[in-house]
């Protein structure tokens, strides 16, 4: 009965969201990523989330629409679960319709591949993203094979966001690696200016900029 009534909810939630990214006068469907990333474990009810299993089918649905013309993914993320937030980015990157993505607020840790993944990307100057390498809560097993896993996956990530954006690998790991903008940790914090500065995201600009480049880019279909 409890089953029941969870996947009657899923399925109220997931159909409000379809409803709210809806437009019927343009073509252009809206997606918003926001606090953090829901992986395999359910995140506290408390915590703002995006679930991955509501956005990818999401993101199918819209790719097979045909009155969806293009796709404008917003983002406000604290990142979350690395395998989950991968699986949206490898979505979005591999659509042939139109994306264009906005960073607002932050686009952090794994938001940041999600924010290069559309075909072109935007930020406002007052938006912040992290960049760090993977990390790890919890217990864990102090073998060779841990840490050549977590290697893998960075490289992954890296490989990922070099491809999809103007950022070179050395400068990207350099970021990544640094120690002197994080106090407890290693990585970097960049601004919206600094992000199009270093080739990471196409251009500064807001909600106009990010539907005007859309529309140019569903006109040129």
């Amino acid at each position: 009965m409890e089953d029941e009534k969870m996947q009657d909810k899923e399925s109220c939630e997931l159909e409000s969201i379809v409803k709210l990214g809806e437009s019927e006068n343009d073509g252009i469907h809206c997606i918003s990523i926001i606090g953090q990333i829901e992986g395999h474990y359910i995140l506290p009810q408390d915590q703002k989330a995006t679930k991955y299993e509501h956005l990818i089918p999401l993101l199918a649905s819209c790719e097979q629409d045909t009155s969806v013309k293009g796709v404008l993914i917003v983002l406000n993320t604290m990142g979350g679960d690395v395998e989950a937030g991968l699986a949206i980015a490898e979505m979005i990157a591999s659509m042939k319709k139109p994306t264009v993505s906005l960073v607002l607020g932050g686009g952090h840790s794994i938001g940041v591949p999600l924010a290069v993944s559309s075909k072109r990307s935007f930020i406002v100057p007052s938006a912040t993203m992290t960049i760090h390498p993977v990390r790890i809560t919890g217990v864990v097993v102090g073998a060779p094979q841990t840490y050549y896993y977590f290697e893998r996956m960075q490289k992954r990530i890296s490989a990922f966001v070099c491809a999809h954006s103007n950022i070179n690998e050395e400068k990207f790991r350099a970021l990544m690696m640094s120690t002197d903008q994080i106090a407890t940790d290693t990585g970097s914090i960049i601004d919206g200016e600094e992000a199009v500065k270093i080739g990471l995201i196409d251009a500064v600009g807001g909600l106009s900029d990010a539907l005007d480049a859309l529309k140019k880019m569903i006109s040129n279909e």
